[in-house]
């Protein structure tokens, strides 16, 4: 049975606290009282996001676990950090912000990213780039069920004539097959999945915004 969402996340000063136990707080430029203070303006229902710029996705990737195993990129995805956010969904400037009220987006389950991507727009809110989907799963490792995991579609490849590759990164929980490896069963993996297809399993994230924080 999956959970109902939306899922419950630590308080910003918790979030902020496993930050620094993690020593992330260094990429970004502050000290552990710097982005506590900063988790301090960040809202209740929001998820505190480093600058993208200075964590990418690679970096994040170590720190995640699941059910007690580290988190792991397919090895076909070599170019992970090449994926940055749509032009509409910027990062806010600063080395933190707050994304408000993530949604793993069990509605739009058996749909694609074209197909849903203008529906989410029209509910005035914006999908997940992979970062953010990396760090809300840091926080919150019960973002991933087993049939219930995520796409994270605001993060595109574009290639050298500015068309859009036709990957989109989502995460989910290996099975251990193919090149994953039988000792990868039940781990928490970054992969990719083609813009147009549908997968029953797979959600669709979005979130209210992205604010700066003072």
């Amino acid at each position: 049975m999956t959970r109902a969402v939306p899922l419950t996340l630590p308080s910003p000063a918790a979030q902020a606290d496993r930050l620094v136990a993690l020593g992330l707080h260094e990429r970004v430029g502050l000290s552990a009282a710097g982005l506590r203070a900063a988790a301090a303006g960040c809202p209740r229902d929001a998820l505190l996001v480093l600058a993208p710029d200075r964590v990418p996705a690679s970096a994040l990737v170590p720190a995640v676990r699941w059910r007690d195993r580290p988190a792991f990129v397919v090895v076909d995805m070599t170019d992970l950090d090449d994926f940055t956010p749509a032009a509409d969904a910027d990062p806010p400037p600063g080395p933190a912000y707050a994304l408000r009220d993530p949604d793993r987006g069990d509605a739009h389950r058996n749909c694609s990213p074209d197909e849903t991507l203008p529906r989410i727009r029209a509910a005035g809110r914006t999908p997940l780039t992979v970062t953010e989907g990396l760090t809300w799963l840091l926080q919150c490792p019960e973002v991933l069920e087993r049939n219930a995991c995520t796409m994270t579609i605001c993060s595109r490849l574009r290639r050298p004539d500015g068309s859009l590759d036709a990957r989109t990164p989502a995460l989910w929980i290996s099975n251990g097959t193919g090149r994953d490896g039988p000792q990868r069963r039940g781990t928490a993996k970054v992969g990719w999945c083609w813009a147009g297809n549908r997968h029953t399993w797979l959600g669709i994230a979005s979130a209210a915004g992205r604010t700066p924080l003072p």
